[in-house]
């Protein structure tokens, strides 16, 4: 297995090493050296580097094994000591890709944990905490089959295939069972925790949890039960995962009915639950009138690509990226700014207006696949500028106290912050597993090199403002990494220089170091220099979201 180490460079490396860390041992060096090294990262910023040790201590601090399943998870951490259906299997693959052997024995068993603990009728728990599974609300959000067919893809494991594969069309079939009363061939809400969206002013006057804890029993409240259009697109995503699995396995004939489930349920969404005036998806109560409070469903909705990108054009026009609505200086706020029900003050546990670091961890995800990487920039900057600036606060506190300063620092890491002021919510208890994720999968998103299926993606953008850093990933028998000396990057293959740039942007080469394509990922133009060995330098001026060809192009041309 891989493992992925955060290294402490140059002088720093006495006091800010991670050799000790349980987790992720570290070596001296600038790249994935040794045996089942995967990902590397350094740099001189001391601040930088005490953030990436808090996380670290912070995630492996919530790495226990549950009584209910033989072996380790990652729990959400803070107040919550268990896993949920809704993001612990997304969580897991995120902190799986940091690359060590538990790592990704994580990743894994945040899926098995629930396939084993699945009923017979095919309910899976919403919930394990302890020895207990839940089972009183559905509590889906990211599809548990979107992330298992990932994973299994990415890994080659064939066991976790056939498991997931199984067990997720067992919780079909109970979803349509259970959860299409109306028979409309949507999914149904019956309480606020189907959605996991807390205190939500969407789940006014709604009951929290269904009658006897039996998420098969819909409580008597006015308006239920609820065609919910994220519920929904869960499904859709989980139908669409599945799909992809039964052609994986060879079932073609069952691979092509569950894409025309997949098709059957989108034009459902998109013919039911979706207002074009608004450019928002809302849900339908039983006296078929929408509930118009707009509520990070929609987000949810783009999150499993409901919709096409002509939809998406104008959701995005109208809602996303308005910053009166979504578009917050933090995005992204659980209801829109300008909706009558947003919150403020932000209480705690609050998705009736904070931005929700689970929204945050789940953007890439739509993002990327709406041909957004320079919003998403912005975002992803505007997240860890905010959990640096909680954590110089909480530096300066635990000096001031005489407080454990690695206490302090992995304290930083809360469930929401204020998405006009980018404050975390300091009532929530530090410690919360899918904030530490969003520091460490957006610092390589923004920074790092990564791969894109047959390609090397190289995300030119400094760290930090001043000194060295370097991203590192093991290439097959090789490494790739990406080093900053001030503005300046460097691209490296097999211990070779391929490139230097300036200027922020996304390059794509291929796994030998060919230029492929660069792509714009800040907000404004960027006006980029490459340079290849032996050639003149080349003057780029990319636009954001926009892929410059380079493959035909010569240098200095």
């Amino acid at each position: 297995m891989n493992r992925r180490q955060f290294v402490a460079h140059g002088s720093l490396a006495a006091a800010l090493t991670l050799t000790n860390h349980p987790l992720f041992a570290a070596k001296p060096g600038s790249g994935p050296e040794g045996e089942g090294v995967s990902r590397v990262f350094s740099s001189d910023d001391a601040d930088l580097m005490r953030v990436c040790e808090a996380a670290l201590s912070a995630l492996h601090g919530n790495v226990v094994q549950l009584p209910a399943y033989p072996g380790p998870v990652l729990i959400e951490g803070s107040v919550y000591n268990g896993v949920w259906m809704e993001c612990a299997p997304q969580e897991g693959a995120v902190y799986g890709a940091l690359g060590s052997e538990i790592a990704r024995s994580v990743a894994r068993n945040n899926h098995l944990i629930f396939f084993a603990l699945q009923k017979d009728d095919g309910q899976i728990p919403c919930n394990v905490r302890g020895n207990t599974p839940g089972f009183g609300q559905i509590q889906m959000v990211v599809p548990i089959a979107a992330t298992a067919w990932e994973l299994a893809r990415e890994s080659g494991d064939s066991e976790l295939l056939e498991k997931a594969y199984t067990a997720c069309a067992r919780w079909d079939a109970w979803l349509r069972r259970y959860r299409n009363t109306r028979g409309t061939g949507l999914c149904e809400g019956f309480c606020t925790y189907d959605t996991g969206q807390d205190n939500s002013p969407r789940w006014k006057g709604i009951p929290n949890t269904c009658p006897d804890r039996d998420a098969r029993k819909c409580p008597q409240a006015e308006g239920l039960p609820r065609l919910c259009p994220d519920l929904s697109a869960t499904v859709y995503g989980g139908r669409a995962a599945l799909a992809s699995m039964a052609k994986a396995l060879g079932r073609n004939s069952e691979a092509d009915r569950w894409t025309e489930d997949t098709e059957a349920i989108r034009r459902l969404i998109v013919d039911k639950l979706y207002d074009p005036q608004d450019g928002a998806f809302y849900d339908l109560d039983a006296d078929n009138k929408f509930v118009r409070v707009r509520s990070t469903a929609i987000l949810r909705v783009l999150g499993e690509h409901v919709v096409d990108a002509e939809l998406f054009k104008s959701v995005w026009t109208k809602q996303v990226h308005d910053p009166h609505a979504f578009w917050a200086p933090y995005p992204f706020p659980s209801v829109a700014l300008d909706d009558p029900a947003f919150v403020r003050p932000v209480p705690r546990n609050s998705w009736g207006g904070a931005a929700q670091a689970l929204t945050a961890l789940r953007a890439p995800r739509w993002m990327e696949h709406y041909g957004k990487p320079a919003e998403l920039g912005l975002l992803m900057q505007r997240w860890i500028e905010a959990l640096l600036r909680a954590a110089a606060i909480n530096q300066q506190g635990a000096i001031n106290r005489l407080f454990s300063l690695q206490g302090a620092l992995s304290a930083i890491f809360r469930q929401q912050l204020d998405p006009l002021t980018g404050e975390f919510t300091e009532d929530d208890p530090g410690g919360y597993s899918p904030a530490a994720l969003v520091f460490f999968d957006f610092l390589w998103r923004l920074s790092g090199v990564r791969e894109q299926d047959d390609l090397l993606e190289w995300n030119v953008h400094p760290p930090t403002a001043q000194g060295r850093s370097s991203f590192a990933i093991r290439v097959g028998a090789g490494t790739a990494q990406l080093i900053y000396d001030g503005p300046h990057a460097e691209m490296r293959l097999a211990g070779g220089r391929i490139a230097q740039v300036s200027g922020a942007v996304r390059l794509l080469t291929t796994r030998s170091g060919e230029m492929r394509a660069a792509v714009g990922i800040s907000e404004e133009q960027s006006h980029v220099t490459v340079r290849l060995p032996g050639r003149p330098a080349r003057a780029l001026r990319v636009a954001p979201n926009t892929r410059v060809e380079l493959r035909a192009a010569k240098p200095g041309t």
